[in-house]
């Protein structure tokens, strides 16, 4: 494991926002994450060919942006895979969309190791969040969200998503982060926002189960298969009984 004396007191922290003709809502995430007071940030910005003025909104904050671009890609997961690449070594790295914002980061980034995954909460809206956890159950469903969820990349050098996969290569590498050995670490000071009705708001339970099978098994695809089952069955429940 590398010392943190490498880097100093305070780690270096990468956020990275991908994007694609997203005008609309890119300017509130980028003064979200120029409004952060850690001093050791740098911010990437990965546009895949935007021409409804996203790049605009670019350039207006591009003295503050430590790098970006606007080229074709081949979808969010290979814009997120270019973020990484580009990131500093050694630095804990944030992923948001545009329309995500970061609310704040951990302020003792200076007490984690190297090899830990540090989570927090998501707002979805209305007041409500997402319950992040990590634990046994990530082994069937996505229980972490991105846009609250720091990875250094020392842990995993290589590319880390898997673009064969459309909704769910998060999933997939988080999966693998667990397989793996990394340490997940809460941090309730760690909070994130969530865009409504953004790409995880999708469900493909097809590829949540091939994703599941990849990394864990048959057994535990079926595990998976029989918890979204009983989970619809009580959503459905529920909206009966409060109609």
């Amino acid at each position: 494991m590398l010392e943190k004396s490498a880097i100093g007191r305070q780690p270096a922290i990468t956020i990275i926002t991908v994007v694609y003709n997203g005008v609309e809502h890119l300017e509130d995430t980028i003064t979200s994450v120029l409004g952060q007071t850690y001093k050791n940030l740098e911010y990437i910005v990965i546009d895949g060919g935007s021409t409804d003025g996203t790049v605009d909104v670019i350039r207006k904050y591009q003295s503050k942006i430590s790098y970006w671009v606007s080229e074709k890609d081949n979808g969010i997961y290979d814009a997120m895979n270019k973020g990484w690449e580009a990131a500093k070594e050694n630095s804990y790295i944030l992923f948001l969309g545009a329309g995500d914002k970061v609310l704040s980061l951990p302020p003792d980034m200076d007490k984690y190791e190297f090899d830990d995954v540090i989570y927090g909460r998501v707002e979805l809206g209305n007041g409500r969040f997402f319950s992040s956890k990590a634990s046994i159950a990530l082994r069937v469903r996505n229980t972490l969200h991105h846009q609250a969820l720091l990875v250094n990349k020392s842990v995993h050098p290589e590319l880390p998503f898997d673009t064969r996969f459309k909704i769910f290569a998060d999933f997939d590498f988080n999966q693998r982060l667990l397989k793996k050995g990394a340490n997940f670490v809460y941090s309730d000071a760690f909070v994130g926002y969530a865009m409504p009705a953004g790409l995880s708001s999708r469900y493909d339970l097809a590829e949540s189960l091939q994703v599941v099978r990849k990394n864990f098994g048959l057994v535990w695809s079926f595990l998976a298969l029989l918890y979204f089952l009983a989970r619809r069955t009580f959503v459905r429940s529920r909206d009966l009984f409060t109609r």
